[in-house]
């Protein structure tokens, strides 16, 4: 089986539709993405054709890699999708989502109880402010957004010790592997208020202790188990 992808003379568009035929008689063609997969004998050789124009032909026994054998051809063509150049990603840590949420949010965050209030018109007089007024008899209104403000709020708490409490840092303090370590990050998760005023020796002085009377417990569970069962 050889396979690959065929693309212009740029080298960043697919070609699509364009014929692959063995020597030995297999036909296929590429498709969207310029990718094909034919089958072909050793002593075969591979020919593309594009605007019933063939290329040269390909000994398949001399075909170094089969399952990625990639040809350009010597023309220009456009294409629905094409191969990008280096593209680099990066991961956002906690402070910049926790950020962005605020961000997003922050007519929500800044949300207070409604009073009256009063405004000063453009003459200097003091009178009440309108829209403030009608908003201290929105209750329901008022209601929503304090209950949305405390489920963005808690909701950031939990992300938080999610953060310190993850499962990579976990597993490299404790040496706990799954499933043992899903029970560990269940059972001795702490609380926000905790996560939030620990050191970082603390915290971790903390996870070291949690898994030495974790490790205890489920080995004493294991041995009632095996002492029940033997019994």
């Amino acid at each position: 089986m050889v396979s690959g992808t065929v693309m212009d003379n740029t080298k960043i568009n697919f070609v699509e539709a364009v014929g692959v035929m063995s020597t030995g008689g297999k036909i296929t063609v590429t498709d969207s993405l310029g990718k094909y997969s034919i089958q072909a004998a050793s002593d075969d050789s591979l020919y593309f054709i594009y605007n019933n124009k063939p290329t040269q032909k390909f000994a398949v026994s001399k075909i170094s890699n089969t399952a990625q054998f990639d040809i350009s051809l010597h023309i220009p063509v456009k294409s629905r999708y094409s191969l990008l150049k280096e593209v680099v990603v990066y991961s956002k840590n906690y402070k910049q989502d926790s950020a962005a949420n605020r961000e997003n949010y922050a007519e929500i965050f800044s949300y207070k109880k409604q009073g009256i209030q009063t405004s000063v018109s453009p003459g200097g007089g003091v009178g009440l402010d309108a829209n403030e007024l009608i908003n201290v008899f929105r209750f329901k209104r008022n209601k929503r957004l304090k209950a949305f403000q405390q489920r963005l709020e808690a909701d950031e708490k939990e992300k938080y010790v999610d953060h310190r409490f993850n499962k990579i840092f976990i597993r490299r303090i404790t040496q706990l592997q799954s499933p043992a370590l899903d029970s560990f990050l269940i059972w001795y998760r702490p609380t926000y208020e905790f996560s939030s005023t620990t050191s970082e020796l603390e915290f971790n002085q903390y996870v070291l202790n949690a898994s030495y009377h974790f490790k205890k417990t489920i080995g004493t569970g294991e041995a009632k188990k095996e002492e029940g069962n033997t019994q």
